[in-house]
């Protein structure tokens, strides 16, 4: 039997949707960067009111630390989103021969690292600095690279998925996998200390916002 290739969706597009939660991420994302970048003090405030106390659970807990560190450098490292992400094009290319689609979502998650990489250099926040650190962490803080990483490639994964009818078991198991990984990476980086809690909101803000940026690429490509 032949399977309909990926670049023909039995669903309608809505452009406006994604549309309007791109926009409203947008919105969001610069207005964190921005008190950030001014290192607005109420937000100053709070990021290091949670990293003290969650670094003081962190020390207390050294069974759950050891936990997290594996998660966050093994499971959840980019590294990992990537290798997964890069298993899912070939899949698109040599099961679905959807070329667009496998370019699509790999140019997506360049596009992902590169922005954050240039974030990251341009403001160049400091991460937390302990006198009995857990985990260390290189390069500057802001925006949280996992947290980032993880949400596109989850977020892609997912509307894949969704736009062409899993099944219900399939995609429930999908989805729980997906939210686990994206609150769960950004937590273990403020549990271990090496992030501020608004480096991975932000990190979750972006990365929302290119998966929806990508997604109006998608529609209006493929109904173009």
């Amino acid at each position: 039997m032949h399977r309909p290739p990926v670049d023909s969706p039995p669903r309608p597009p809505d452009h406006r949707t994604a549309t309007r939660a791109a926009a409203a991420l947008a919105v969001c994302s610069a207005l964190l960067l921005i008190l950030v970048a001014a290192k607005w003090h109420p937000l100053i405030t709070v990021d290091g009111d949670i990293a003290r106390t969650t670094h003081r659970w962190a020390v207390d807990e050294s069974g759950l630390t050891h936990a997290f560190r594996i998660l966050t450098d093994w499971v959840w490292d980019p590294l990992t989103m990537r290798l997964v992400c890069a298993a899912a094009v070939a899949w698109l290319v040599w099961r679905r021969s959807a070329w667009w689609t496998a370019l699509w979502l790999a140019a997506t998650c360049a596009l992902a690292g590169l922005l954050q990489q240039t974030l990251k250099a341009a403001i160049d926040r400091p991460r937390p600095v302990w006198h009995d650190p857990v985990d260390s962490a290189s390069y500057a803080a802001f925006p949280s690279g996992h947290a980032m990483t993880a949400t596109v490639v989850c977020g892609l994964l997912l509307w894949l998925l969704h736009r062409y009818g899993p099944g219900r078991a399939v995609w429930r198991t999908a989805l729980a996998l997906g939210v686990v990984s994206v609150l769960g990476v950004g937590l273990t980086r403020v549990w271990l200390g090496v992030h501020w809690p608004s480096d991975v909101v932000g990190g979750w803000l972006l990365g929302a916002m290119l998966v929806a940026l990508a997604v109006v690429v998608h529609q209006r490509k493929i109904h173009s």
